[in-house]
């Protein structure tokens, strides 16, 4: 195994991900036969995909598995729902060790731009009415994400604030039960609905949203830069400055992907 293959996937990450993805045992034929590319190998090579941004085709040779090989693994496991199993591991270990903070969380949205037209695309109000897709997604108080969704660019973004918030998943906790609701939401002006409002009270959840014409963003900035602050981590995985894919689950994917490297950090920090 070479030393990329070890710096991308490291140990405790690919402990995490044989949790979510057991081995697959392959019968050979009688004779022998090719060996199965190893996993391992497969992840690092979809991980320098997503953090480089290169094409399967620029796929380097130092991996191992040939580009469509890794290729046609990407798209089993996404498929399988994988990465967001391999996110929601990566959170309860968060949990269990006390290192989430739901006091104060935040959600936010921003927009791509997308290469091809595809399901969950739209056109962008803010680029001049191209094809896109805008990623939605909640975080807590430290930035780690925790809810994710993908929709047209022409999506408003208080639509994607139910969805994100019931998506969050119970999550274990250092003491207690598994817990999967904020105790505060804090977001912009794109969310100053009453029925939003109304919706997060039913569900005991206290909520700081700037009101049009009333009050600035800017004043929630103290408490919202977080999530601004992921929305520039997603970007680290630069693959996601762009929609290259046609599918919308292998978007969802890379973004799958992004969550789950944004949460080990923390996890190992």
């Amino acid at each position: 195994m070479t030393d990329l293959v070890e710096r991308l996937v490291p140990d405790e990450l690919w402990v995490l991900f044989r949790r979510v993805v057991p081995p697959t045992e392959v019968i050979r034929p009688q004779g022998g036969g090719r060996r199965r590319a190893g996993d391992r190998e497969c992840l690092a090579a979809i991980i320098f995909v997503a953090t480089s941004g290169c094409t399967w085709r620029q796929l380097p040779p130092v991996f191992g598995p040939a580009w469509p090989t890794v290729y046609r693994r990407f798209a089993q496991w996404s498929r399988d729902r994988v990465w967001a199993r391999l996110h929601r591991v990566i959170l309860d270990e968060l949990g269990a060790r006390g290192e989430l903070d739901w006091s104060r969380c935040a959600i936010d949205s921003v927009s791509v731009r997308a290469a091809k037209k595809g399901p969950l695309t739209g056109p962008n109000p803010t680029d001049r009415g191209k094809p896109g897709s805008k990623i939605h997604l909640i975080t807590d108080r430290n930035g780690v994400p925790l809810s994710l969704g993908v929709s047209g660019a022409n999506m408003h973004d208080s639509l994607g604030l139910q969805p994100l918030v019931r998506g969050i998943p119970p999550i274990r906790s250092r003491r207690g039960p598994r817990r999967r609701r904020p105790a505060k939401l804090h977001a912009d002006k794109g969310y100053d609905y009453d029925h939003l409002r109304i919706w997060l009270r039913e569900r005991r959840i206290r909520h700081r949203i700037a009101r049009k014409g009333i009050e600035s963003s800017t004043r929630l900035g103290r408490h919202r830069w977080v999530v601004e602050r992921t929305v520039s981590w997603l970007a680290g995985c630069r693959r996601l400055h762009r929609r290259y894919e046609r599918k919308a689950e292998h978007f969802l994917a890379f973004v799958g992907i992004a969550a789950a490297l944004i949460s080990y950090r923390r996890l190992t920090k």
